[in-house]
This record gives C-alpha cells, sequence and structure tokens, in this order.
C-alpha cells in the first residue's frame, strides 16, 4: 500500500479505540497522529475481556502471548445477603481444570500499554490538547486544537470515548445519539485486596448492587443503582459524582458502610450513566468513529475494551479490502461490522441489566441460588 505513504490521519483518544486505530493505520502506511485531552494514556477501570473474535485479532497484532502470560484467574463469584452470608455461589473453573484458551481476563492497564507499546515507537502522540474545531475540503479535513495549534490531515478517526468530542463537533449533539439505560455506576480501584484474591462478591437491594472483584494486590469497588430519570451532573465533576454515589447507598447493608468510606478517600474513580450509543452511520465525510464514540454498548455488555479492539480491525480490513479508498472502506466499515454491535446492545439489554441490578427481592433471591 505504498501509495498511502506521506498521508496524515489523526487520531482523538489514547484509549483503546485509538491505540488500536492508530496501530492498523500505522501498519497500512499512513502517518498517524494521537491527540489526547489528558497528560498521558486514560488509565484505570475494570479488566478487560478478550474472548471470541478479539483473541483472532490480538493475535494479529503479536499481542496474544503477553496478554495469555498477564491473564487474571477470576475462580469464584459469591452472591452475598446483608449479614455477608453467600446464598449462592458461581465456581468458574474447577482446581486442576485448565484455563482456556479463547477466553481471557487482563488487567485494563496492563492491556493499553502493551498496545501503547506497540505504537509509540512509529506514531506521533500530542497529549493535554484537544481538537475544538473541523471543517472539511475536497481532499483534507481541517482541524483546530484547544491550543491554537491548525492542522490538515487526510483522515479523522473519533476515537475519543462516550463523550465524544469529535461526534459533538461532526455529526451533532450527544443526545442525539445517547440511549439512558436506566442505571448510574461508579468504578473504585483500592490496592489492596478486600476480599479473598480471584474472587468476585456481589450484594443486592432491590434496585441497587455492590460488587467487589479482587486480582493482583487490588480490588475493584462497583456500585450501581437504577434511577427513572436521568440525573443532572457534569461529567467532568469528580466530586459532584462521588456526592450522588454516597448519597444513593447511605444505609445501605452488608459491608457498604466500609466501602463508601474507600470511595471517600480513594484517588482513582470513575461514575457515569449506563447507556448506548446508536448512530445511522459511524462516517461522514473524511470523518470515522471508532469504540464507545460510535457504538457504546455500556459496561452491562461487559465489552467496552474487545469492542473497541474488534472495532480498529474492522476499519482496517476495510481500507485493506478497498485499497485505501475511504469512502468503500467507510462504507464496509458500517455494513460489516454494524450487525454484531446491534446483537451486542441488544444482549446487555437483555441480559446485563437485569442479572446485575434486580428490580426486587424475589429476582435477587432468584439470581443468587441460580447465578447469571
Amino acid at each position: 500500500m505504498k501509495s498511502l505513504k506521506g498521508k496524515k490521519v489523526l487520531i482523538s483518544g489514547a484509549s483503546f479505540a485509538g491505540l488500536s486505530t492508530a496501530f492498523w493505520m500505522n501498519k497500512l502506511g499512513y502517518h498517524v497522529t494521537v491527540v489526547e485531552v489528558g497528560n498521558g494514556l486514560k488509565k484505570g477501570g475494570t479488566p478487560v475481556n478478550v474472548r471470541g473474535n478479539t483473541v483472532d485479532i490480538v493475535k494479529r497484532m503479536g499481542l496474544f502471548d503477553r496478554i495469555k502470560a498477564n491473564r487474571l484467574n477470576l475462580e469464584t463469584w459469591e452472591f452475598k445477603n446483608a449479614d455477608d452470608v453467600t446464598e449462592g455461589a458461581m465456581l468458574l473453573r474447577q482446581e486442576g481444570e485448565p484455563l482456556p484458551d479463547d477466553d481471557f481476563e487482563i488487567e485494563r492497564n496492563v492491556l493499553l500499554n502493551m498496545i501503547f507499546d506497540a505504537v509509540k515507537d512509529e506514531v506521533h502522540f500530542i497529549f493535554n490538547n484537544r481538537i475544538t474545531g473541523l471543517s472539511e475540503t475536497g481532499d483534507e479535513i481541517h482541524v483546530t486544537f484547544k491550543d491554537g495549534l491548525q492542522s490538515q490531515v487526510d483522515l479523522l478517526f473519533g476515537c475519543d470515548g462516550i463523550h465524544s468530542a469529535v461526534r459533538d463537533i461532526w455529526f451533532g449533539p450527544e443526545s442525539e445519539y445517547m440511549h439512558f439505560l436506566g442505571q448510574y455506576f461508579s468504578i473504585t480501584i483500592v490496592n489492596k485486596l478486600l476480599i479473598k484474591q480471584n474472587t468476585a462478591q456481589m450484594y443486592n437491594v432491590p434496585n441497587k448492587a455492590v460488587m467487589l472483584n479482587a486480582y493482583n494486590s487490588k480490588t475493584d469497588i462497583i456500585l450501581c443503582f437504577r434511577s427513572e430519570k436521568e440525573i443532572p451532573y457534569d461529567y467532568r465533576n469528580e466530586e459532584q459524582q462521588r456526592h450522588i454515589i454516597l448519597e444513593q447507598f447511605a444505609g445501605a447493608g452488608w459491608r457498604t458502610a466500609e466501602l463508601l468510606e474507600e470511595v471517600k478517600q480513594s484517588r482513582t474513580f470513575y461514575f457515569d450513566k449506563l447507556c448506548q450509543i446508536k448512530m445511522p452511520s459511524w462516517t461522514k465525510g473524511r470523518v470515522a468513529l471508532v469504540g464507545d464514540a460510535g457504538y457504546c454498548a455500556s459496561p452491562a455488555a461487559g465489552m467496552g475494551g474487545s469492542l473497541a479492539i474488534d472495532g480498529a480491525a474492522a476499519l482496517a480490513d476495510a481500507f485493506q479490502k478497498h485499497k485505501g479508498d475511504f469512502e468503500s472502506a467507510f462504507q464496509e466499515y458500517n455494513k460489516s461490522f454494524r450487525p454484531f454491535i446491534e446483537e451486542v446492545q441488544a444482549e446487555a439489554v437483555r441480559v446485563g441489566l437485569e442479572s446485575l441490578v434486580p428490580e426486587t427481592e424475589e429476582a435477587i433471591r432468584k439470581r443468587n441460588l441460580q447465578g447469571f
């Protein structure tokens, strides 16, 4: 694909979607730049599942052996009541049973660093900056950055997450594409074991869930609650978000009071509404969206990181097939990858939401006894 040499690609966002897209566009021969609003990679978050089609993709990326060597090994999922009694448990692997070769879980930061290591020497990164303006001429995109810098590129990829600035500027406001799923959640990661390693525990009351996941000497604290109406908040205001969680879970049973103290003191805190992004097209002109920016399935799907990796590969495969003709490649990407996304989004609503946050005591007892 020598004809692509010298053609410039700009990617907004340095998470899984952005780094994976950078990996493939660099392989295809483009000159790639990644702009990221933060001062480094977007760290934090729960472990990433790598399974099914994603396993084949990470093999193509040369990451499979490292992922396998760094895999997590969740052994047991326990369902607790208010008295800390285990009402039911799911044994995920029998003692001595070999680990599967087609289903992996890996720490988010570990996988993110792997992909970054694969591109950092060949891709240019701009941190502490973001795109504030876009315009398109016949053969290039004109980009304005927050610091006043301007640039012209051949293609732009919005890989900047659920609150994508590229989507907002180029495709229209977030409200046009965001579908609220009636739940909010927070993730706090503490660097100590609050329960036995390689174990997950879950406690529910109607419309609320408290989850713990322990691995590699750390514990994820995940709090989730239902809300019929959307709660107004600034997604950049962390203290406001902590207050919402502390207020929602005040007085809840089990170990919740202790866990809320951890939430208050922790430096790693993430909060957002459970929602999906649904768009009639992920491309417009010379711009395409990849990952949560275009088709977030919500954390209920358990596939945020892997969907981004899948999407970047689907886009690259379309470019390969159409020999760099971006218009045909974008059409292919929209058509070939969409059925998979629609299936994942539907499954997240049908299964994920109800099993994680049951609405009644009866549903909680049933789930605790029968598992997911």
